[in-house]
Parts: structure tokens; sequence; C-alpha cells
């Protein structure tokens, strides 16, 4: 905006400024031509006055003096009476023509090397009937003299003005964009979580307004975070309850296997209560500005993951670049959406079915990781509704890594395999 006014400004005192010095520049041209004009025209009507007394020698050493002491004004030729020639030779016919006709006559020449240049044309007649004529040249150079230098001034004024307009403009928008620019910095840093951040409340009506509705909304923000952190934790608490009372009553059950799948889902419940109890809490800001390795962590947690996978007969194969890939999230974080995905397969599928997990970028730079099995997949309902992972999950799992995705930039796409199992592509943004 501030570079948008400057130009505006700009573009406008320039129109101003040619406006007034193109119509300057000709006026100026025209007072010169016609003050040189004027000055030859009275040069020649004074030797036309001398040259018809000019019969003697005294007359044409007057003549000759008063050719001599104006010859900065062009070039001077004076026909007498007895048709002899005094000044500059020409052999211009105007000249006897002037004498013969008894007509003053000025004239602008078209061609040649004087093109452009006035000649100034003066018949004189004596008492006695003698008749004389006088040609004054004005050359071009001489009938703009000082015009280029005095154009050359206005055109220097002119830039100086357009300059300190120039300079003036910014300035102004500069304490005009100033505010704005503090809120946007103020925007900024809500993005990147700092949500303690207040806009300043200045500048027009307009920004100041601005401001405080930013902040409004921080302080919303901020309140309605605090709201979810404590709902999320009592949610914790009352769950810890009823899930230990489940356990307790698993522990009555006669049958073993059943008893084992229902410790396996309890403790799958417990699991996934605790990481949404741990993303509640993790501190926007810690979550906004984190970035990780994603190839270090996800071959930590399938290193842990490869000893409960060799006990069930699993082959499990890790894929991913030999370099650093960052990720827009902790690695904390990380650990929890890697710990889910393959707690999912495990929980859901039968022993002995393979699993594949790849880290990869996008053309953007992207991190992506994807699980895939060749267990029986993800039933339709749960990929469109929820993007649950099975028959017998609450969701909870999916969801948290839904939530990370989406909080670093991302997304979650859930799908078939080309092992025949369920699909599960997770996008980060770049860290």
């Amino acid at each position: 905006m501030r570079r948008r006014l400057s130009f505006l400004v700009a573009a406008t005192t320039s129109a101003v400024v040619l406006a007034f010095l193109i119509p300057l520049a000709l006026l100026l041209r025209n007072l010169a031509e016609q003050r040189a004009t004027g000055a030859a025209q009275t040069l020649a009507q004074t030797l036309a006055g001398a040259a018809v007394d000019a019969v003697s020698v005294e007359g044409r050493d007057q003549v000759s003096g008063i050719i001599s002491s104006n010859r900065q004004i062009g070039t001077i030729t004076v026909l007498l009476p007895d048709n002899s020639v005094l000044g500059t030779r020409t052999d211009d016919p105007e000249l006897l023509r002037t004498r013969n006709r008894s007509q003053a006559m000025t004239r602008t020449i078209r061609s040649g090397p004087q093109a452009g240049g006035r000649v100034i044309y003066v018949p004189a007649i004596g008492p006695e009937g003698t008749a004389a004529a006088v040609r004054v040249l004005v050359p071009p150079e001489r009938l703009h003299a000082g015009v280029e230098r005095a154009t050359l001034i206005i055109c220097g004024l002119a830039g100086l003005s357009l300059l300190g307009a120039v300079i003036a403009a910014d300035q102004v928008a500069k304490r005009f964009v100033a505010p704005i620019l503090q809120v946007a910095k103020a925007a900024d840093a809500l993005r990147e979580g700092r949500l303690e951040t207040r806009a300043p409340v200045e500048g027009t009506y307009e920004v100041a307004a601005l401001g405080r509705a930013l902040n409004g909304l921080a302080a919303r923000i901020e309140q309605l975070l605090a709201t979810e952190r404590d709902a999320v934790a009592d949610l914790s608490h009352r769950l810890r309850t009823p899930v230990t009372a489940l356990r307790l009553d698993v522990d009555g059950v006669p049958d073993p296997e059943l008893a084992e799948r229902l410790r396996t889902h309890i403790g799958h419940l417990e699991r996934t209560v605790d990481a949404v109890v741990r993303d509640a809490k993790r501190p926007v800001r810690e979550t906004m500005a984190a970035s990780c390795d994603i190839c270090r962590v996800v071959a930590d947690r399938v290193s842990f993951w490869s000893a409960l996978a060799y006990d069930q007969a699993r082959v499990m194969h890790l894929t991913m670049p030999d370099r650093e890939v960052r990720a827009r999230l902790q690695s904390g974080e990380l650990t929890d959406v890697v710990d889910v995905l393959l707690d999912n397969v495990f929980a859901h599928t039968d022993d002995g079915v393979e699993i594949e997990v790849s880290v990869s970028t996008r053309l953007n730079g992207s991190p992506v990781l994807t699980v895939e099995d060749a267990g029986p997949g993800l039933p339709p309902g749960d990929i469109v509704a929820r993007g649950s992972s099975g028959a017998g999950s609450t969701g909870l799992g999916l969801d948290i890594v839904r939530r990370a995705a989406m909080a670093s930039g991302g997304q979650l796409e859930l799908g078939r395999s080309r092992l025949g199992g369920a699909l599960v592509r997770v996008t980060f943004g770049p860290g």
C-alpha cells in the first residue's frame, strides 16, 4: 500500500507538472522569438533611417558603426540608394524588391542551414526620393537564445518538486501503513500460537477498529481454548473411574480368551484417552512452532513395535529417504501419531498380517507418512463418517491423527492398500 500510494502521488504530480511545464516551455520559446524579432526590427528601422542619408562618407561610416555594434543580433545587410551594400553581402532578391516596393516584411526560413530563422526586411524613403533597404537575418540559435537553459532550469525545479512530493507522500503513507503492519504482525503472532499477543489500537478509525476486533478475537480464542482444555481434563477424570471398573470386571471373566481381548480393548481405550489429554494440554505455541525429523521418529517407533510384530509373526517393512525430512509438529506428537496408527493395525488385524510403513515427500516439500496392512481393510461407513480404524474402534485414535495433521497444515487420507487392507496416509506441513 505504501508503494502504491507513493506511485499514485508521483503519477498525479507528474501529470500536474507536465500540464504546467509544456505550456511554460512553449511560452518561453515564443517570448524568446518575440524578443529577438523585436530587437531585429528595431535595428532594421534604425539602419533604414540612417541609410537614406548615407550619401557622404560620414553617413556611410555611421551606418557601418551601427552594423558593427549590433552583429550579435544577426546578419545585417544594408542596400544604399546608390546600390552599394554595407554589411554582409547577399544574393537575396527580396532585398531589392523590398526597396522597390517600399514594403516591410518578416519571413521565416523553411529550409536550408538557417531553417527556423527569421528575416526582417525594412525599406526607407528619403526626402529627395532616395530609397534604401535593410535586411536582418536572425539565425535559429539567436532566435531561441536562452530558451534551452531556462527550460532545463524549469525541468530541474519540476523534478525537485516531484521528488519532494514523492518523499512527502512516502512519509505520509508510512504513517498510514505502520498501524496496519502492526496489526498484521499481531495476526502472524496469533497464527504462530502466541495468543497473549495484542494489536495496537491506533491509526485511522478503520485500522483502530480492526485492531480492536483482532484483540477481541484473540481473547475469545484464549477463552475457548481454556474451556476446551478444562472440559477434556474433566472428561479424562470421569473416564478413568469406569475404565478402572471395567478392568476389574474383566478380571472376573471366566473365559481367558475373551478376558484377554477385553483387556486389549481397554488398554487401547486408556492409551487413546491419555493421548487426547496430552494433546489438549499441549501449548498452542509449542504446536505451531514445532519441527522434527519425521524419519528419525518413525524409525524409532517402528523399531519399538518390531518386537510385538515378531511375536505375532508379522512382517513389517519400513521405507524412507536417507536424509532428514522435517515436519511441522513436535516429535512427541508425531510419536503419538505413529503409535496410534500401528496400534490400530495390531489391535484390529490378525496375527501374521503384513504391515508397510513409508515416509515420502510431495512436490511442495510436505512430508507424507503412509501405513498399510494386508488385513480386512476399513469399513466404507467408517471411512466416510469418521475415518474410524475398523469395527470395535472408538474412532478417537484417528481423530487424534487428523487433528495433528490439520494443525501442522496437512490432512488425513483413508483408503484401501495395495496389500488389500487399510491405507492411512497422513500429510504434514513442511518444517
